[in-house]
């Protein structure tokens, strides 16, 4: 009988990208994938480590995945577990702890659950594919093309879990690309810890606008999305070039982090917010129906009220459609963890509510912009859990529902948006089912 596995995943879009493909491993070793609230032989949790909240939450995981499944083997994987292996050996329970680097081999690795092994292993230069995790409910899969992150930002512990940056060959890209669309994906996500240098580590170096280039010219499927990309890398070629092509998703997420330029300098961040505010709005010159999120990083030490102000201020007015928003949490082994001025709690938690509240404002009057539009949604292959239509994404990153039967999912069907309701939640009619 197949072993019982689940993988428990923390963190980005990368985390899960490569805890898909370890899925898609193991279920060719014929192990089989249960449900997260059944018991399992197998239990591989794939940690972040990207604030100390995160990784606290991923210790945790590992511990509730231990009660929960008492006989199951524990392996803990992933960026925390690279960077503290030794939090990991002192939980009792665990078998095994690997590395980083050795993630992308883990079931070649496992060992049985009595040998207590911690596998440890240095980072190196050479990126390491992944088996492409396909066949899972996914309608837009995510690839993993470059990895690690040179930059160093002073709150970031990411380029000490990951490495240096390197990318997937231009070629392999391509194949995987596909693959992907010969197993029936309409669209991909371009996933990666700094997407924007892709390419910069080959010889010759590539970047990211020639893999454009290549894909434009190549069979990819029908939409290609970029995830998130750092301000300095959307050059005009770049905008230009997702803006001729209808394949490029209209859709960009561009961490900000502050609106105030002495925080963005003591974060190390290599832009001004005048900087920041040029490339939104050229973005939106070539196409005034793209999506822009932002990252904001609230609490920053020696944020102070004005410079709070300053960011919010500089949000508010720019044209964009969503914001996450994340509190500053000191991570140990980054230079801010011990910067003087530390804002308290009490304080980072207000000025966080207030930076929601102007995110729920931008994404309501974002979609509210597309009512009685027509669009074109993948539809995604499950259905809402609240309301139990179909559910899908425009090329611009509007969250559509539809009522509609299953033989509408994985499919671009083109939709008229005729309802925002209070909960930012859209509802459409269907107008065109498309080819499929």
């Amino acid at each position: 009988m197949a072993n019982r596995f689940k993988i428990i995943t923390l963190g980005c879009k990368v985390n899960q990208c490569e805890s898909e493909s370890l899925e898609r491993q193991l279920a060719e070793r014929g192990e089989r994938p249960t449900g997260q609230d059944e018991a399992a032989d197998l239990c591989i949790i794939n940690t972040c480590t990207v604030t100390a909240k995160a990784a606290s939450q991923s210790r945790q995981a590992v511990r509730r995945a231990i009660r929960d499944n008492p006989d199951a083997q524990i392996v803990v994987t992933g960026c925390h577990a690279q960077t503290d292996p030794e939090a990991f050996e002192k939980i009792n329970g665990v078998n095994q702890v690997v590395g980083y680097r050795a993630k992308g081999h883990l079931p070649e690795m496992l060992r049985p659950s009595s040998t207590g092994i911690v596998d440890r292993d240095v980072l190196d230069g050479r990126f390491s594919p992944l088996v492409i995790g396909v066949g899972n409910d996914r309608t837009r899969p995510f690839l993993k093309i470059q990895d690690g992150c040179d930059a160093f930002c002073t709150y970031c512990i990411v380029p000490y879990a990951r490495g240096r940056s390197r990318s997937m060959p231009l070629k392999m890209v391509l194949a995987n690309l596909m693959e992907l669309k010969a197993s029936g994906y309409h669209e991909t996500v371009l996933t990666g810890i700094h997407l924007g240098a892709y390419g910069q580590d080959q010889v010759p170096p590539v970047g990211l606008n020639a893999l454009l280039g290549k894909i434009e010219a190549s069979r990819a499927p029908d939409r290609i999305r970029l995830s998130s990309i750092e301000p300095c890398e959307l050059t005009d070629g770049l905008i230009d070039q997702v803006a001729g092509n209808e394949m490029f998703c209209r859709h960009f997420h561009i961490p900000l982090q502050s609106g105030d330029d002495g925080i963005l300098s003591r974060m190390r961040r290599p832009y001004t917010a005048g900087f920041f505010k040029e490339r939104v709005l050229k973005i939106i010159e070539r196409m005034p129906d793209a999506a822009i999120g932002i990252d904001t990083l609230v609490g920053f030490p020696g944020e102070t009220a004005q410079a709070f102000e300053n960011t919010l201020a500089m949000i508010d007015d720019l044209p964009v459609a969503y914001l996450h928003v994340f509190p500053f949490s000191a991570r140990p082994g980054t230079p801010a963890a011990h910067y003087p001025d530390q804002v308290s709690p009490e304080v980072v938690k207000v000025r966080c509510q207030r930076m929601r509240t102007l995110g729920l404002q931008k994404r309501s009057g974002f979609y509210r912009r597309h009512l009685d539009r027509t669009l074109t949604v993948l539809i995604e292959n499950r259905r809402d859990r609240i309301t139990g239509w179909l559910k899908g994404v425009t090329s611009n990153y509007v969250a559509v529902q539809v009522d509609g039967d299953d033989a509408l999912m994985n499919r671009l069907v083109r939709v008229r948006i005729n309802r925002v309701d209070e909960e930012n939640r859209v509802t459409a009619t269907v107008v065109d089912t498309g080819s499929g």
